[in-house]
């Protein structure tokens, strides 16, 4: 895809950090917003599947949330731009860990991950006319040891509340990170090696 003028995505996300991100490697983007809480519902079911692995359930998530906002693009007759959607898990091994409920599941998720290495995964997809593609970041997070008072500590914050994995390393747990071996910014929720790689497939340059 080509275009004379600047081109635009719409990016399927209601997270400020993806905003961000975008907004770090030069892509302009206007907001494509989901319900995530609603008496009809949330319009994408996020809940892992019986016995689905975290490889399989973030890239069925993220490519459900492309497909669906491409489908909202048409519906509306918005501007026919790029959908771009993303998804991340924390898992360790092959148990998927949620956004915490509250302080207290924050805690013992984070008492969980303390001093142990954890996996996450980052799907990101771009959907624009029948054309849709996919790629994935695979990071190897690993936390020192922690207290119960640093832990215990830090949920008080809020911070994790609503984040996978009840942590957020671009915040105040970046000093309990002893150790990461793949994207700092898959982490954060928006890979922007896969991104930056995936648009270009569609025809944003990020370099002119």
């Amino acid at each position: 895809m080509s275009s004379s003028g600047p081109m635009r995505v719409f990016l399927a996300s209601q997270s400020p950090r993806r905003r961000e991100l975008l907004k770090q490697i030069g892509v302009p983007h206007d907001l494509l917003l989901f319900r995530t809480v609603a008496k009809r519902g949330a319009d994408i079911d996020e809940t892992p599947l019986a016995a689905e692995l975290p490889l399989a359930c973030v890239e069925r998530v993220c490519l459900a949330k492309a497909g669906y906002g491409w489908g909202v693009t048409v519906k509306r007759g918005l501007p026919r731009q790029p959908v771009l959607a993303a998804d991340t898990v924390v898992c360790l091994g092959d148990e998927i860990l949620g956004k915490p409920a509250d302080a207290a599941a924050a805690e013992a998720m984070l008492a969980r991950l303390a001093g142990r290495r954890h996996t996450v995964f980052t799907a990101v997809a771009v959907y624009f006319e029948d054309r849709v593609e996919s790629r994935i970041s695979r990071s190897a997070v690993t936390m020192r040891a922690i207290d119960a008072d640093e832990i215990h500590a830090y949920a008080q914050t809020g911070e994790p509340l609503d984040k996978a994995g009840a942590y957020a390393i671009q915040g105040r747990a970046a000093a309990f990170i002893s150790d990461l071996r793949g994207s700092y910014s898959g982490v954060m929720g928006l890979p922007l090696y896969e991104t930056s790689e995936l648009l270009n497939r569609f025809g944003f340059r990020i370099w002119p």
